[in-house]
């Protein structure tokens, strides 16, 4: 091989490799290594390698300028780490960031009594009250709580000129000066008599909107209190809340608060004023009188009977005629009794002879109410106003009112809250009311179980638990949830029905669907804590006896909207309570998504968490991917959005422009029987549908009756009350899509013609498939109402196999849709009921934007006793938005309204007439708006514009005939 071939262009050897001979050279380096050791080792070292490391050259990158990291930090660690994926305008270390939503009381929450004898009345059943503080917007609720914490929180400093709202505990609620949740407390109370209670209170919002929060408020309460503004009078939210309690069979005892605004505002001689009172109870009484129940007697308020009490939470004092006998009695030896049935009524007082009659005269023609109550209130008041301070302190002690001098230095107000609260003491004329005539927490858990306990009535558990036993088995109703101060979890708040539960006991959580024979509904669960909720503060506590109510840490993971708790080692084979039934229906809706795409999941967990904090409101994904909110009222809904953005979500998030919800329905019956093929042609179902009768969809909503109940029992409603055959009535099925829906499903057909043994296993499957149709409607996916489909042929296969649901259900969907189809579909409305409070001069432009808006007014009328009028009206919902400011901005804010929904109302005209052509940025007539909604919500929702009969119809001669039929033209 040449020595070109051993090397390349560059010179770099490319031969084969040389074998090489290390041996000599390393025996000669490993001496050289041993005499290098032995001269470390040793005390000389050689002379001669020094200067040979001397003379050797470094290298640049190898010379050490400064110390290792090693010899500065001998104890610090060295990690090699990867690039940092975070970004730069992320701090390393990111701040923690406090939520500051909630209002807690930090400050001195001691009261007049101590937790030990708060636990120790707790276990004594009769001493428990549980109430509900109710009534019309701005009537006075939360002042009157403020009162009764006052009176039990008296080791703090509470300022007379300061409006405090104490159960108002979210700094929303304190700037739009309105309750959007219920509030608990639980304090002891004493009577007139100083008899100490433990009241449970519940102050609850007043606005309409926020009715299910007084719903669910209702289920905890054995009775309430309703708070009626002394001029206002019976509003509407008044009107709903007596209406609910009387079906509810919950106590109703009145307090007429704001008397001062007779006084102060209006100036009305003691005389009206009393007149003005009068009529009010008079309208309660006329309310709970129309419901027409039977036990009328027992449910009528009078101040005679006890149930009445009077007051201004604004000046903080409250008595009734009770508490002024007891005073009199006190001072003038008057026999209390005897003077209590003559402050109320045509009772006059003759003071020349000392007696008192039962009819007036020229001289003596002040009512006993007037003379004795109203007239010394008045005076009061116009004393404290016009004296001055010399002047004054001598009449005040006629009173025994004696104040400090720096107190007459006050202004007014504040002077006359001391005086009166100075006067009137404490609020035990109203404790004593609530103790006689609300039931103890032992007689009102008995009429709650018999109401809402859905389980085997038979069942010696059902006995156990109406007992309140705090040793019987453990039964919690949970109906509220309150966020905890980091709004990352939640606080699950119930009564506890019957049993004790302790912090750390291992339970059961059963939720809305749990029933005996499917037991997917249920968690079991340890409980962390337990506290007494006191609104804006709790005490924590390590056990909770039957009979009061609870606020429970651990547990609320698996719990939507309500639950019921029952202990581990259940062996009663205990069942739920029923979810709790509204007063209203949500039906304003908004569709959402967030503004960054990226952040989906984290409005979907606020979703799921604004959902369990509001009671009523539905959260929903529509077919094309929107996400839906659909809430009671414009203000729920920005309270929802404000509670989603801020506190459970913390993000930006893009709003639809508000709709609502519609129904579906019919106006004929179907003109052909309506029949569709299983996909496997082995079964045909034949029904046809029809309207229900007029008022059946009421009845079935407010369940006065229900296919729980026995079936001769139903048999026998449906053939005296709406004249239906026998056949029909013994053969109801169903009621759709739920359990009070507002749909019926019989089974027409015949013996001789149908298999009963065979149908009656398909039942449950049809049923479904019936359920499936009404909740979602063929015009635009919304619920069907107010219909009754007829099974009227059924050819079903011998062979299980053939029958199955996968078959049935499906099948029974599309005869349901193809008979509603037949029979002039149409759509429903929401229709808002309003009641507008306004002044005479305003009256024509309440009509004027109602008329602008579809609504119409039903009717106006002059408020007893004061300078303002009622109009009530009916408003569309779809054409509600923005209605408050446009009233307000007509009437020159002389207007205020409130609204609720109502009714669904007809909308005119076909909404599947293609013949109507919709242009676009222009209203449409009234005729042509069934249509536009359907086509607007099929749009919405991702649904293709065109509804046909073509895709439920397997006959295809049977669509050739109806091509045919220019009536039926627009429905292939």
């Amino acid at each position: 091989m040449d020595d070109e071939d051993l090397y390349d262009e560059f010179g770099n050897y490319k031969g084969p490799e040389i074998e090489e001979n290390y041996d000599e050279d390393e025996q000669y380096f490993d001496r050289e290594n041993e005499e290098f050791e032995e001269d470390q080792n040793g005390a000389n070292v050689n002379e001669e390698h020094e200067e040979i490391m001397e003379r050797a050259v470094v290298l640049h990158e190898d010379k050490q300028y400064y110390p290792e990291m090693s010899e500065v930090y001998p104890e610090a660690e060295n990690l090699v780490m990867e690039e940092d994926a975070q970004r730069i305008e992320e701090p390393i270390v990111a701040p923690v960031k406090e939520k500051d939503f909630d209002l807690v009381d930090r400050g001195n929450q001691e009261t007049n009594s101590t937790i030990q004898f708060m636990q120790q009345i707790m276990k004594k059943t009769e001493l428990v009250r549980n109430v509900g503080i109710v009534g019309h917007l701005h009537h006075g609720k939360t002042g009157l709580m403020d009162m009764f914490v006052k009176q039990t929180h008296v080791h703090r400093e509470w300022d007379l000129e300061k409006e405090y709202r104490f159960t108002d505990a979210r700094k929303d609620e304190q700037e739009r000066l309105l309750s959007i949740k219920s509030s608990p407390m639980s304090l002891i109370l004493p009577d007139f008599r100083d008899k100490s209670y433990l009241l449970n209170i519940f102050d609850t919002p007043g606005h309409p909107n926020f009715s299910d929060e007084v719903c669910c408020a209702l289920r905890m309460c054995d009775g309430v209190v309703l708070v009626v503004d002394a001029l206002d009078g019976v509003m509407l939210n008044t009107e709903r809340i007596i209406r609910y309690c009387v079906k509810e069979k919950i106590a109703i005892t009145i307090l007429i608060n704001k008397i001062d605004r007779l006084i102060i505002e209006t100036k009305l001689p003691p005389v009206d004023a009393y007149l003005k009172i009068r009529h009010t109870i008079d309208e309660i009484n006329d309310i709970i009188a129309s419901l027409g129940r039977d036990d009328f007697d027992s449910l009528k308020v009078s101040p005679l009977l006890g149930n009445v009490c009077f007051g201004s939470t604004a000046y903080g004092f409250v008595f009734s005629i009770q508490s002024f006998a007891e005073m009199y009695s006190k001072s003038y030896g008057i026999q209390k009794d005897f003077f209590t049935k003559l402050l109320w009524g045509n009772y006059y007082f003759n003071s020349d002879t000392r007696k008192f009659m039962n009819k007036p005269t020229k001289d003596f023609n002040k009512r006993c109410f007037v003379e004795f109550i109203l007239e010394p209130i008045y005076k009061i008041f116009s004393h404290v106003v016009s004296k001055e301070k010399d002047q004054l302190k001598p009449v005040l002690g006629k009173l025994g009112v004696y104040l400090k001098n720096s107190d007459y230095k006050l202004d007014i107000k504040p002077l006359l809250k001391l005086v009166f609260s100075t006067f009137f003491g404490n609020t035990g004329a109203l404790v004593s009311m609530v103790a006689q005539h609300i039931p103890s927490a032992k007689q009102g858990t008995r009429l709650k179980v018999e109401q809402n306990y859905v389980g085997n009535r038979k069942n010696p558990a059902f006995e156990k638990i109406k007992e309140c036993d705090p040793e019987g088995p453990l039964v919690i109703n949970v109906v509220k949830q309150y966020n905890k101060q980091d709004c990352m979890s939640f606080d699950v708040f119930g009564r506890v029905i019957s049993g004790t539960i302790r912090k750390n006991q291992t339970v059961k959580v059963l939720g809305e669907r749990y029933n005996l024979e499917d037991e997917e509904d249920m968690t079991v669960k340890d409980v962390r804590k337990l506290f007494i909720f006191q609104a804006r503060y709790k005490i924590e506590v390590n056990e909770i006896t039957a009979g009061n109510w609870v606020l429970i840490e651990g547990i609320d993971q698996s719990i939507q909207k309500s639950a019921t708790i029952i202990s581990q080692d259940d062996s009663n084979k205990i069942e739920i309570f029923r979810p709790v039934k509204h007063d209203t229906t949500p039906v304003i809706k908004v569709a959402i998504e967030p503004l960054i795409p990226s952040e989906l999941p984290k409005m979907l967990e606020g979703l799921r968490k604004v959902s369990k904090s509001y009671p009523l409101l539905v959260t929903k994904v529509e077919e094309s991917g929107e996400h839906i909110l659909i809430g009671t009222g414009e203000l729920y809904i920005d309270c929802v959005l404000h509670d989603l953005r801020r506190m459970y979500s913390d993000i930006e998030i893009k709003v639809s422009d508000p709709s609502v919800s519609f129904c579906e329905t019919i106006i004929d019956t179907s003109s052909i029987k309506c029949y569709a093929d299983t996909p496997n042609k082995k079964n045909r179902l034949t029904m046809l549908a029809s309207q229900l009768d007029k008022g059946l969809a009421k009845d079935i909503e407010k369940e006065v009756i229900s296919l729980d109940f026995e079936k001769p029992i139903v048999s026998k409603f449906f053939q005296e009350k709406y004249d239906w055959d026998i056949l029909a009535a013994r053969n109801v099925w169903s009621f759709g899509p739920e359990k009070s829906g507002a749909n019926v499903l019989i089974d027409d057909t015949l013996p001789n013609e149908v298999d009963k043994n065979i149908l009656r296993e398909c039942k449950e499957h049809i049923n479904q498939g019936f359920c499936w149709a009404t909740r979602e409607g063929p015009l635009c996916d919304e619920p069907v109402r107010n219909v009754k489909f007829k099974l009227i042929e059924a050819n079903i296969s011998s062979e299980p196999l053939y029958r199955a649901g996968g078959q049935m259900i499906p099948t029974a969907r599309r005869t349901c849709y193809s008979a509603f189809l037949m029979a002039q579909p149409r759509l429903m409305e929401p229709l808002l009921y309003v009641e507008i409070q306004c002044t005479a001069d305003a009256i024509n432009g309440c009509v004027t934007v109602l008329a602008k808006r579809r609504g119409h007014v039903e009717k106006q009328i002059a408020k007893a006793g004061s300078p303002l009028y009622t109009v009530t009206a009916f408003l569309p919902a779809i054409d509600s938005f923005g209605f408050e400011t446009d009233l307000r901005i007509h009437t020159c804010g002389q207007a205020f309204c409130v609204s609720v929904f109502d009714s669904w109302d007809l909308l005119p005209g076909d909404p599947l007439d293609k013949s109507i052509k919709l242009n676009l940025l222009e209203p449409s007539p009234p005729q042509d708006l069934a249509r536009e909604f359907m086509i607007k919500t099929r749009r919405r929702k991702g649904l293709n514009e065109n509804v046909s009969i073509v895709k439920y119809f397997d006959d295809s001669a049977l669509l050739e005939a109806l091509k045919q039929d220019k009536d039926y033209k627009d429905y292939i």
